[in-house]
């Protein structure tokens, strides 16, 4: 059983380095573009600090050398992103990235340490930094909801690369047996939620992958709307008015038709009248 952990958990460690370079379009994509407009830094944030706690959990537990690799490996490359990130960010973005790092990954980070260290057993120590690496694994899953709403809201894939999701879905598997073989459930739980998202995310990707074609659809449908404008005949125009009349007499709403003469032609643009 232990050999078999040991596989999954040396896969996990193959495809979790994958998932570290899959950002490497996005951040090329921002270097070609000079700009991070329409990027964000949260997930990197987020992902640097939760690196930072497994690696924490880690020197508690026995036998967890492939997380410290992993989580050693993912911060020197979540840094290394965050610093990219900075360098081409606006004034605002890098502010708050800024902000956001001190607070979480030096601020929250350091205050966990030490109230672990100081207030909690030895016993029951390594079972509180467990809950909170689950909780904050489950932040890591669900911050790319952000750029999910975007790809509803635009209708475009271009700020959700799918080499990400892909590769997410699948260190989402790996880690999950790891967990569920060790009998380590805080390592287990937060992978099947990871594996939810990472499923949604390519099915949002299928469906949004090709914009174009929609819009071109559209263009194309166009000259069919364009073909039903009605084009009346200055001789038939005394016998609708007669109609309209007729209608109007009756007391019940009728669609007037008002001329509007354009080079010899009479275009018929509709009115609705109400009761008399």
């Amino acid at each position: 059983m232990n050999q078999l952990a040991f596989v999954f958990g040396l896969l996990g460690n193959v495809i979790s380095f994958m998932v570290f370079l899959a950002p490497i379009p996005t951040f090329y994509t921002i270097f070609k573009k000079k700009s991070t407009e329409g990027f964000q830094s949260v997930p990197y944030v987020v992902g640097l600090f939760s690196a930072q706690l497994w690696i924490y959990y880690a020197f508690l537990k026995p036998e967890t050398t492939l997380l410290i690799t992993i989580n050693t490996v993912g911060c020197f490359v979540q840094s290394a992103y965050i610093c990219f990130y900075l360098f081409f960010a606006t004034k605002n973005a890098r502010i708050q990235t800024v902000k956001l790092i001190l607070l979480l990954n030096v601020v929250g980070f350091g205050l966990i340490i030490v109230l672990t260290h100081f207030w909690a057993n030895d016993s029951n120590r390594d079972d509180i930094v467990g809950w909170i690496c689950l909780v904050f694994s489950l932040c890591v899953f669900v911050a790319p909801l952000g750029v999910v709403r975007q790809v509803i809201r635009t209708k475009s894939v271009e700020y959700m690369p799918f080499l990400l999701s892909f590769f997410l879905t699948l260190s989402a598997v790996m880690w999950f047996f790891y967990g569920l073989l060790r009998k380590d459930y805080n390592i287990a739980i937060p992978n099947v939620l990871g594996f939810l998202f990472g499923v949604i995310q390519m099915v949002l990707y299928v469906m949004y992958k090709n914009p174009k074609k929609v819009v071109q659809e559209k263009k194309q449908k166009l000259p069919e709307i364009e073909t039903q404008i009605i084009v009346i005949d200055e001789n038939k125009l005394p016998e609708l008015r007669e109609q309209i009349i007729d209608v109007v007499k009756l007391g019940g709403a009728a669609v007037g038709i008002i001329p509007v003469r354009i080079d010899n032609v009479i275009l018929g643009a509709e009115k609705t009248c109400s009761p008399v």
